[in-house]
């Protein structure tokens, strides 16, 4: 069984449908780590897509404040803003979806998906030290997670810690993962619409561990589209420029 590894999607809809376009008949089924809405202008229809493509989805702390299932006092102001306009522009049974979307962590066949950390769903998982406990708490081999929006992850083996980091090789879209059955690994495949390492191309996985192999995938999709929209929507101006730099 092939899984599409979706993250932080972000409202970002050409970004999703390139990348759906583009890995089309490679996959079997879709999970998303969360963070559907926020930041981006197509909360409704994200959401379509994702429920569309039936992908198997847990909440992200954007989609608890922009479904008022939380609030966002504790975002910075430009997050808060946008967070306020999604609900504004969220179809009710759209909202109602977001509500709904289950906590992780969850296990899906023989990996396991969470939004930030297993003990507490909004942490930012970037170093070493944050990835041990979740790695010690995984009841899979492999756990997927997302929140930092940077493609990578973390191995433990022989009670170390190792830090991942991939970059398809020139040519290609993607580079591959080879797992072994003596480690334990956190894996994020990065953010579909709002990288935030350099790179701004779209990031996603596609993972195969009936076959031992996850591939870390980059696509570039057109982002003057997405900045017309923002702008349109009025949403605010440092989230328009972030997407040209990936930061």
């Amino acid at each position: 069984m092939r899984y599409l590894i979706l993250s932080d999607i972000h409202a970002n809809l050409t970004a999703l449908d390139t990348v759906l376009d583009t890995v089309k008949g490679r996959w079997d089924k879709v999970v998303c780590l969360g963070d559907v809405v926020g930041y981006g202008p197509d909360p409704n229809e994200v959401v379509d897509r994702i429920r569309e493509i039936d992908a198997t989805t847990i909440r992200g702390n954007h989609d608890k404040a922009g479904s008022g299932l939380a609030n966002a006092d504790d975002f910075n102001p430009v997050a808060r803003n946008v967070a306020l306009w999604t609900r504004d522009h969220l179809r009710p049974e759209n909202r109602e979806w977001l509500e709904k979307l289950p906590t992780g962590p969850i296990t899906v066949d023989t990996f396991m998906m969470v939004h930030g950390a297993f003990r507490d769903e909004d942490e930012y998982v970037f170093a070493p030290a944050q990835a041990l406990d979740s790695l010690l708490d995984a009841r899979a081999q492999v756990t997927f997670f997302g929140h930092t929006h940077l493609q990578g992850g973390f191995t433990l083996f022989d009670n170390k810690v190792g830090v991942l980091h991939f970059k398809p090789p020139a040519g290609t879209n993607f580079s591959t993962l080879t797992t072994d059955v003596e480690t334990t690994y956190l894996l994020n495949p990065g953010s579909i619409g709002q990288p935030r390492d350099g790179d701004t191309r779209s990031a996603f996985a596609i993972a195969d561990l009936s076959n031992n192999t996850v591939e870390f995938w980059r696509v570039p999709y057109d982002i003057e589209d997405v900045q017309k929209r923002m702008a349109t929507a009025g949403l605010p101006e440092p989230l328009i420029l972030r997407l040209s730099f990936g930061r």
